[in-house]
Formats: structure tokens, sequence, C-alpha cells
């Protein structure tokens, strides 16, 4: 009997062992290895061998990890005031770093990310800061990876999320966007009048150059009308069917003016 006492004391203190000894890191997953307090190296993944109550080991994550940058009150250099939140993506490329170098590298890494996004955006204008996103997401991240390089952390993305503005200040971008759209529109207007002008004076001149050319235009002119199923049909006629009978009443004109003329010049003499 006290031989299976022994036997079965020696497999619970090997099962001990081994639960200690033992551990199964996944793919993305690295272990750094603390003997004694003193770091070691990282090990992963796969099955490591830990010396029980000597060796400790901490687990980090190599994945990337996505964090949002709560809104931030930001102050522009043309002095308006606007709430900006954005998004980081970084990951752990030295897990030893990123554990003897920094106490919480996430929350290290979130709180420098706040602070910068106030320093930059708060170095740009209102109107480069909505317009020219791109240019400061990229300066946030070199910034954000420089500083984070010690750590063993690799800032991969930066992302303005929102912009928030003032009340006053989304009704003053609205009426500016209103007057640039009725410009444009005017500008349009006035250079649709321009180039139908234009058309209108090269008619003008063909029809001058060859006269038949307007009474072909009467003849699609009545074509029109008449597929329009009207009740009244106009012929126009050209002027020059009148120019006899004009020229007729303006030397009877004449004439006549010519008449009453030599008669007052009687009477006067008489």
């Amino acid at each position: 009997m006290p031989s299976v006492y022994g036997l079965a004391l020696i497999i619970v203190l090997v099962v001990l062992f081994l639960a200690n000894a033992i551990r199964i890191l996944n793919e993305y997953e690295r272990g750094v290895i603390f003997r004694l307090g003193r770091v070691i190296r990282a090990k992963g993944p796969g099955l490591i061998l830990l010396i029980p109550y000597v060796d400790r080991m901490v687990k980090v994550s190599l994945r990337l990890i996505a964090t949002d940058v709560p809104p931030q009150d930001v102050i522009t250099r043309d002095n308006v005031s606007v709430k900006v939140s954005a998004v980081i993506y970084f990951r752990v490329v030295d897990p030893v770093k990123a554990m003897i170098s920094v106490e919480n590298y996430l929350y290290a890494t979130s709180q420098l990310a706040q602070t910068t996004l106030r320093s930059v955006c708060g170095q740009a204008e209102l109107d480069d800061l909505l317009a020219e996103r791109d240019k400061i997401n990229a300066h946030i991240q070199e910034i954000l990876d420089r500083h984070t390089e010690p750590w063993g952390i690799k800032v991969m993305v930066v992302e303005v999320k929102q912009i928030d503005l003032p009340i006053e200040m989304q009704r003053a971008m609205a009426k500016q966007a209103e007057a640039e759209r009725e410009r444009r529109a005017k500008v349009i207007g006035a250079e649709g009048e321009y180039q139908a002008a234009a058309k209108l004076v090269d008619a003008a001149q063909t029809i001058q150059q060859a006269p038949v050319a307007l009474q072909l235009r009467y003849l699609q002119t009545l074509r029109e009308i008449a597929a329009e199923n009207n009740s009244t049909t106009l012929f126009p006629i050209p002027i020059d069917l009148f120019r006899p009978f004009i020229n007729i009443a303006e030397m009877l004109e004449k004439s006549r003016g010519q008449d009453q003329l030599e008669k007052k010049e009687k009477e006067i003499n008489g």
C-alpha cells in the first residue's frame, strides 16, 4: 500500500510539474521568459518548456491592434474650436521591448496618440484640416512611430475619423458653399449666352452672304409648325417682296413734298 501511495504522489507531482512547465502558444503569440526576474528571450509559437517556480512567461500578441482615439478639443491655427477623433492601427514587433520598456504599451500608445492628435491638428488651419486629411494622417503616423519605436511598437496607420465643427461655423460654410454654387451657375449662364450670341452672329453673316438661306429657314419653320398639329398656320413673307411697293411709296411721298414746297414758294412770290 505505501508503494501505491508513493506512486500516486509521484504521478501528482509529475502532473503538477508538467502543468507548470508546459505552455502552448498560438501562431500570433510570443512568450517573454523571465528567469528569476531577468529576461531570457521571447519564445514561440508552439510548445514552450519552463522551469517551474523559476521561469515566468508573459504572453504578447503580435496581431494588429486598432485603438480609438476619443474626441479631442482642438483649437486650430486660425482660432477655430473643433473636436477631432481618430483611430490608430499598430502592432508589437519586439515583445521584449514591449514588456520591459513601458509598463502598459496599450495605454501608453493611446495617451501618446491623443496628445499628438491635439498637437498636429492645432498647428493646421481649418481648411487644411478638412481638405488635407491624408497629409495630417501621415504626419501623426510619423510622430507616433518615431516615439513608439523604443517600445517595440510599430504604428501602421492613423486615420482621422471625424471633425465636429461648431454650429455657427457649419452655417457659415453652408452659406459659403451656396454662394460658390450661385457664382458658378451665373458664370456658366453667362458663358452660354456669350456662345449663343456668337452663333447668332455667325448665322446672320451666313444669311447676309446667302439670302436664300433665310428662305430655307422659313420652310423649315413651316414644317415644324405643321408637325405640331396646330389649327393656325403662319406663312412668313420675305420683306423683299414688298420692297418695290415701299420704293413707290417713298417716291410718291417725295413728289408730294416737292409739290407742296413749290406751292408755298408761289404763294410767297405772288
